[in-house]
């Protein structure tokens, strides 16, 4: 079990906008096509990104404020958010109007998809980013060369950092699945007294899942599974995982074939995603796009 407690004072400027800023909950072990990252995403000021995709899948819980996915459709908040690999999203546009910088907050999840293409870690992401900007220059999420070609920042990092080309897969799903807890009900859950859950769904083939866990106060509710990984993020309520004691906003690491016991003490809401193992068949050069190249290639 790994717990990672929030902290009002863990900021990184690392994204490439400049614009958020992100507190590294969990990450896993880069070496691996199961590799992960789980963040806290806060806006501190006015957000855009072009419309671009990922070789990686995301799962996303605004927290504080609405997330703008583009074509006119938003991931509001409370809302669970699926982001298929290879599948384009935005372009996302999201001001801050009236509200204070800050005060957006979002949780993402980044991980490794049943393509098996892996997930780079921000470690590699940012020595890379360093490297290249010694050659040449990072306008926003593009890259400038040399010559002067503008190319999607992503692209030229992934092949400084593992000497292939970008691999796209294509998109299992039509577009952003977008769950709405509110509409869920609580279900409670056998062989436990005061626990209940919404299970919100689960994806692709490797069928990694996202549900909610609500324990009542001094109630106690076991995770088990003998071979995925758990990440709970408490949303709300403090208590103990193990020996540990948890509040708003901890996260959790649970490991295949580990068992954790959570226990409440003024109530208890957590956020769980499940990811099973990675399998990747043979024959999966068959589900890549290759496209890549110049900024509006990313698409």
């Amino acid at each position: 079990m790994r717990i990672k407690h929030f902290s009002d004072t863990d900021w990184h400027k690392d994204h490439p906008t400049g614009t958020v800023v992100f507190q590294y909950c969990l990450e896993g072990d880069p070496m691996s096509p199961e590799n992960f990252m789980l963040v806290l995403g806060r806006q501190d000021s006015d957000f855009y990104m072009p419309r671009h995709r990922h070789n990686f899948e995301q799962i996303r819980l605004p927290l504080v404020g609405d997330m703008n996915i583009g074509e006119g459709a938003k991931l509001k908040e409370g809302q669970v958010g699926y982001f298929p690999e290879g599948q384009p999203y935005g372009p996302q546009d999201d001001p801050l109007g009236k509200t204070p910088p800050g005060e957006r907050l979002q949780l993402v999840l980044q991980f490794g998809g049943s393509s098996g293409c892996g997930f780079m870690s921000m470690g590699q992401r940012l020595a890379a980013r360093d490297e290249l900007a010694k050659i040449g220059e990072f306008v926003g999420p593009n890259y400038r060369h040399p010559n002067g070609k503008l190319e999607w920042g992503l692209n030229v990092i992934w092949r400084h950092v593992f000497g292939e080309r970008l691999k796209y897969p294509m998109p299992r799903y039509p577009g952003v699945v977008i769950a709405d807890p509110g509409r869920f009900n609580w279900i409670p859950v056998p062989g436990t007294i005061g626990v209940s859950n919404k299970f919100l769904g689960s994806f692709s083939e490797r069928a990694a899942w996202t549900e909610m866990v609500r324990i009542a106060p001094g109630a106690s509710w076991t995770s088990s599974h003998d071979t995925a990984r758990r990440l709970m993020f408490v949303t709300d309520g403090t208590g103990s995982a193990g020996t540990e004691t948890i509040g708003r906003y901890a996260s959790i690491q649970a490991e295949p074939g580990e068992t954790l016991t959570v226990t409440a003490a003024q109530g208890l809401q957590i956020f769980l995603m499940g990811l099973p193992p990675v399998v990747v068949p043979k024959d999966v050069e068959a589900e890549f796009d290759l496209v890549e190249g110049a900024v509006n290639d990313h698409i």
